[in-house]
């Protein structure tokens, strides 16, 4: 590998690590020991491979030495070694090249997440109902938090759209290739005829900013507040506890009504809103990268269709890297793993590529 350099390098970083770890006089530090102990964290995972890999490396020369011995009986124990562990090298190059791979900075944030319901009507709405029901699944199973900032229902328990938070250590690595169309093809319930309609609704995955990813001047932002029109009973529909934020040189709006009381609405409000002006400062910066994008994972685009959910057939179809999978009832109760380890591989993959070629 033409990059044993910078592994010998991380290698000695992390041993300075372990040992400063170690060290009783960094113990009354508890600043600096959070500190080593998230560098040690990443920098664990490529250590221990770089050492596998070095281990394997050393098995595969002693094992060449002993093929061309004079003890057949070794030189054919050893051609068995070789035939097992040279594979094993190239496949844990590859695996280190992956870890060495840039880490994107928002992966380890929380998100706050939008589905609306797009076209076809009510049976969208009740789409979108229920791709937020497989969201909550799935944090649950995760053991992440989730709350909503806002929801518009319609009157058969769906939701013309709906903002909600989730947060948990690594959200957004997870959950940052779902955004974009979202289509299903399904017999509504309303539909006496039995025909199969198909319906869409839009997901937009945001990392969640803080103060310091995002400057808000006060000045900018006109606030109204407003009556609630969702559920919680009288006194929320009596009081003007929801909140709605313009952020004037944008013209981005964001409400939030969840809450009782007007401060934690307003509190939720401005956290939704630095999520908005980040993710569209992202979305700036990475316009560039558009066209290196266009591969296997899609452009990221929201209007772009990303996954097909045919009931009848119980499938479910990722159209940007070609997997389709018959356990939608599953995925529909959480069980979204295969297509987000699918997603991650596909990404690094095309990474790779990108890096190979340049």
């Amino acid at each position: 590998m033409n990059y044993l350099g910078k592994l010998e390098a991380l290698e000695k970083d992390f041993e300075t690590i372990e040992a400063k770890m170690a060290d009783p006089a960094t113990h009354g530090n508890l600043k600096e020991l959070q500190a080593l102990a998230r560098r040690h964290s990443q920098l664990e995972p490529v250590v221990a491979k770089y050492r596998e890999y070095r281990k394997t490396a050393g098995d595969i020369e002693e094992a060449k030495s002993l093929v061309y011995g004079t003890d057949p009986d070794m030189a054919e124990l050893a051609r068995d070694e070789l035939s097992e562990k040279e594979p094993l090298l190239g496949k844990l190059e590859q695996e280190i090249k992956i870890l060495l791979l840039p880490k994107d900075p928002n992966d380890e944030k929380s998100v706050i997440m939008e589905i609306r319901g797009g076209a076809g009507g009510e049976e969208a709405a009740l789409f979108a109902a229920d791709l937020f029901r497989m969201y909550t699944r799935f944090a649950e199973r995760e053991g992440w938090k989730t709350e909503v900032l806002d929801y518009n229902e319609t009157g058969i328990g769906g939701y013309k759209e709906i903002i909600f938070r989730i947060d948990g250590n690594g959200v957004y690595s997870k959950l940052k290739f779902d955004s974009g169309v979202h289509r299903v093809q399904r017999v509504p319930a309303t539909e006496a005829g039995g025909r199969v309609h198909t319906s869409t609704a839009t997901v937009a995955v945001l990392p969640e900013a803080e103060d310091v990813d995002v400057e808000i001047n006060t000045e900018d932002l006109k606030i109204d507040t407003y009556r609630s029109s969702g559920a919680g009973g009288q006194y929320v529909n009596m009081t003007d506890s929801a909140v709605r934020i313009t952020h004037i040189p944008t013209g981005i709006v964001v409400t939030c009504q969840d809450e009782r009381s007007q401060l934690k609405n307003r509190v939720k409000a401005m956290a939704y809103l630095r999520a908005k002006l980040y993710d569209a400062e992202l979305r700036k910066q990475n316009e560039e990268l558009a066209s290196e994008r266009r591969g296997q994972i899609g452009t990221g685009d929201r209007s772009e269709r990303i996954r097909t959910y045919n009931f009848s057939q119980n499938r479910i179809t990722d159209h940007r890297v070609g997997v389709t999978l018959y356990k939608l009832d599953q995925y529909l109760d959480g069980d979204i793993y295969d297509l987000i380890e699918a997603m991650i591989v596909a990404d690094q993959t095309e990474r790779l590529h990108s890096i190979e070629a340049g």
